[in-house]
């Protein structure tokens, strides 16, 4: 993958006449897809074995680094200071050997001095100069030899003091790396002439070359070991962090029973411990909420469970729908059924009741003995409810006279029901006190409805004057002029009418939604 680059030079390879067209990159351009290209190229998960791995790798390469450098170089002053110390004690033997046949001018005496000298082991080459620079005797190599580095400059080290020097030459066929020591000759206080001999620094430089082998292939047999203990642990101590990974993806994907089985007595055993408690925790929480959803309506309850803070007394005005609902007789009937009868007709019609709110937007306000109270357009707001709540009483009047023929079958009295429905403003909000509250309806239109239910024939529904002027409800039901009502506080007779039916598209839908809740019911009790 070519980087920022290599791309702006494969640009500038093709035709030249984009180079009117392509814009100049700045910097902090060039800088973001550099960038862009590194971060493309770095992985997006580094397991925490191959980190390790790879930190305890840096530590013992930088350590052993360390460890050999100081080896090296204390090796290194110590093989200097021998060959020094035996360089120095050569050339004052040398010296005094010297002596008698400078003296003597006894020259071969001296070549055969310097011939024996430089057959010894490690020794380069001798010279013996007189006292004014004059070679007396040669024999090998030294750093004065023709064409070497020091070639010409003897005179200069004539001093009557002795002088080591270091020197390499490439004159050779093998190359030259030594040490010379160059000392004067002195009898009874004169400087009589001079003694140099030179030693090849091959030998040290061998034994530290094997030092520094020895020391890397300790460095990489450490490394090495370094690495598969490194990841050997790594692993074993990932292990239980990929356990918790695991367990955090188990419980993203809501499966709350996830349980840790092992047991540790470490600070990984204090953790999943605490995942333990907290996964605990989880279902209870999910436990209450789903229970706390069945007492109150879904939409209330996500309400207040998203917002805890803002849960306290007071209300708002709002435009809603009320219906209440009354089982007929229902007083005379519990006297002629068992507790668990009684029970049983309670829950089959709250469970229709429920389903035909759910169906139209509705929600179930609260059941009141054997009367249920439904609300529509709060707490979410529908320009609508008006008719939607109409629609769920129709709904219930039917549902039930299509229910008497299978109850009677099973031997147990029909459900009659009389449906009061009403609109207007109204309160909403929680209702009650702080340490007990209910989110509900209160004001004039709600207590119409109730009166307005229990004014209704039974299997009948019953609407008032302001439902009817409502747009959407006129021209949608068929009504029949009910009777008149008076109401506590107005002088005036309240006119009220009775639902026949909705325009025959409505119907049809209704008619499927009824099917359909049978239906599902009957599968339910299968």
């Amino acid at each position: 993958m070519p980087g920022p680059k290599e791309a702006q030079k494969q640009r500038a390879a093709g035709d030249p006449s984009d180079a009117a067209v392509l814009p100049r990159v700045s910097p902090p351009e060039r800088r973001a897809a550099w960038r862009a290209w590194f971060d493309k190229l770095r992985p997006s998960h580094a397991p925490i074995a191959y980190k390790l791995a790879f930190v305890i790798a840096l530590l013992i390469s930088a350590g052993m680094g360390l460890l050999g450098s100081i080896i090296i170089g204390n090796q290194a002053r110590l093989l200097r200071g021998q060959i020094d110390g035996f360089g120095r004690t050569v050339v004052r033997q040398m010296a005094e050997s010297a002596k008698e046949p400078l003296l003597a001018n006894d020259t071969l005496g001296l070549e055969m001095l310097a011939t024996n000298l430089s057959n010894g082991p490690n020794v380069l080459g001798t010279t013996i100069f007189s006292n004014n620079g004059k070679v007396l005797a040669h024999a090998g190599v030294t750093p004065f030899t023709p064409g070497a580095p020091f070639a010409g400059r003897i005179a200069g080290y004539l001093d009557a003091t002795p002088h080591e020097f270091d020197w390499r030459w490439a004159g050779t066929r093998n190359g030259v790396d030594a040490v010379s020591f160059l000392s004067p000759v002195r009898f009874k206080g004169v400087v009589a002439g001079y003694v140099l001999i030179s030693f090849s620094r091959e030998a040290m430089t061998q034994a530290l070359n094997e030092s520094v082998r020895a020391i890397v292939a300790a460095t990489l047999f450490m490394i090495l070991i370094g690495v598969v203990l490194s990841y050997l642990i790594g692993r074993r101590l990932s292990r239980p962090i990929i356990n918790l990974m695991d367990a955090g993806r188990a419980l993203g994907q809501g499966r709350l029973d996830f349980r840790f089985q092992e047991r540790r007595h470490d600070e990984i055993g204090y953790l999943m411990d605490s995942f333990n408690k907290m996964a605990a925790g989880l279902i209870q929480k999910a436990q209450v909420e789903s229970v706390f959803r069945r007492y109150v309506p879904p939409s209330v309850a996500t309400a207040v469970l998203s917002d805890l803070e803002q849960v306290k007394l007071g209300g708002k005005s709002v435009q809603a729908s009320v219906v209440f609902a009354d089982i007929v007789g229902f007083t005379a009937l519990s006297e002629r059924m068992s507790p668990d009868e009684v029970a049983g007709m309670l829950n089959e019609f709250y469970s229709y009741t429920s389903r035909a709110a759910e169906v139209y937007g509705g929600t179930v306000d609260k059941y009141i003995g054997d009367c249920a109270m439904l609300i529509f357009g709060i707490p979410e707001d529908d320009t609508n409810h008006g008719f939607r709540a109409l629609c769920c009483a129709l709904l219930l009047e039917r549902l039930m006279e299509r229910l008497t023929g299978s109850r009677s079958a099973r031997g147990l009295p029909p459900i009659r029901l009389r449906i009061g429905v009403n609109t207007g403003p109204m309160l909403a909000g929680n209702i009650g006190t702080r340490d007990r509250m209910q989110y509900t309806v209160v004001g004039d239109a709600v207590n119409l409805a109730s009166r307005l239910c229990s004014v209704a024939e039974p299997g009948t529904t019953v609407i008032g004057h302001e439902m009817l002027d409502q747009p959407e409800v006129r021209q949608r039901v068929r009504v029949r002029e009910h009777r008149a009502i008076h109401l506590r506080g107005i002088s005036r007779p309240v006119r009220t009418y009775r639902v026949v039916d909705v325009a025959h598209r409505y119907r049809r839908a209704m008619d499927r939604r009824i099917d359909s809740l049978i239906g599902e019911e009957l599968e339910a009790g299968i």
